[in-house]
């Protein structure tokens, strides 16, 4: 009976580990399809790709296959084994985040008592990645691109933690799934019949979690660590062929998980009104799925619409604005619950 557990348990292990993985370069590829390729190019009045299978639907895996073809350069005066390990310590942040993230009542590879912070702490991992990959490259463009992003991170984690604070004390956990429940079974103004959204209670914090994800993503325009006129392309100057692409997927990919996070705490995740048990594993998934794309179209409508920040513009705006607006969020939220209870 022990083997038969044993064995059972690591064909469950096996499976979640082969969707998760599954799900990075998935989400990259829905990203990097529907919002960079498609979504900028109507803003910008054109049609985008459109040879690479139907309407140039095939077009990033038409890219990925150009990288895998490209040499594996490492630059003379590069530290080889530091250069090679960064791209995957990015990644394998990017894994991380999606191990605590729930599709269902039961689609979650580990339901974790601190899952939100799990999820933050491992996305912390990439500034690493970031900053070995600048060091190692001997590349003056690359390392100051590895600094700036470095100092972006440290700075827009404290409104992204500070944000997720608000959620966590209205659902009373640091669940994800127990986040969800929350809001499936809370209410407005006694009004039940669509559960209580945290969207509408922490609005603030909704607002600090994108912009903070934005800076998160070294996104317009918070790009500084990868500006083009200034530093070529940053930490990931010196690289080429998959280890390039290995940076792309890292960052859709955390795009992706980002999303579902914000969906989660502030959308109500995987549920449904109405939907529950069994079925509610089915229709999780695209429950979620539509949730995600709708905050990904936020984070991706402020990429394409305003022009790249200064260093001091982007240092300001977090510890002059969005870190103590963050602090009122948590003071509000703390009285309200006192109040109301």
């Amino acid at each position: 009976m022990l083997a038969l557990d044993l064995t059972a348990y690591w064909a469950v292990t096996v499976l979640k580990v082969a969707v998760v993985l599954a799900l990075i370069p998935a989400g990259a590829l829905i990203l990097g399809y529907v919002f960079l390729l498609k979504m900028m190019s109507f803003m910008q009045s054109r049609l985008g790709p459109m040879e690479a299978g139907p309407g140039g639907v095939l077009q990033l895996v038409a890219d990925g296959v150009k990288f895998l073809q490209k040499e594996d350069i490492f630059p003379d005066r590069a530290d080889r084994r530091v250069f090679a390990l960064a791209p995957v310590v990015v990644l394998m942040s990017t894994f991380l985040l999606y191990l605590v993230i729930p599709a269902g009542p039961r689609l979650v590879v580990q339901d974790l008592d601190t899952g939100v912070i799990f999820a933050l702490a491992v996305s912390s991992i990439s500034v690493i990645g970031v900053l070995m990959a600048g060091w190692a490259s001997a590349n003056k463009y690359a390392l100051i691109g590895a600094l700036r992003a470095a100092g972006q991170l440290i700075a827009y984690e404290l409104p992204l933690v500070l944000a997720v604070v608000g959620v966590a004390m209205q659902a009373g956990t640091f669940s994800l799934q127990g986040i969800v429940k929350a809001q499936a079974n809370g209410e407005i103004f006694g009004f039940g019949a669509i559960g209580n959204p945290f969207l509408f209670t922490q609005f603030i914090g909704f607002i600090l979690f994108i912009v903070s994800a934005q800076a998160e993503l070294s996104q317009t325009p918070f790009d500084m660590p990868v500006a083009e006129s200034e530093l070529v392309a940053g930490f990931m100057t010196e690289y080429t062929g998959f280890r390039f692409l290995f940076f792309f997927m890292g960052e859709f990919g955390t795009a992706f998980a980002l999303a579902a996070i914000g969906a989660t705490l502030f959308l109500g995740g995987w549920y449904l009104p109405g939907v529950h048990g069994g079925l509610a594993d089915v229709v999780g998934p695209l429950v979620l799925g539509a949730k995600i794309m709708l905050v990904a179209f936020l984070i991706f409508w402020v990429r394409f619409s305003y022009p790249r920040l200064r260093e001091d513009q982007l240092q300001a705006l977090a510890w002059k604005f969005l870190i103590p607006l963050s602090l009122v969020n948590i003071l509000a939220t703390g009285v309200l619950k006192v109040v109301v209870k």
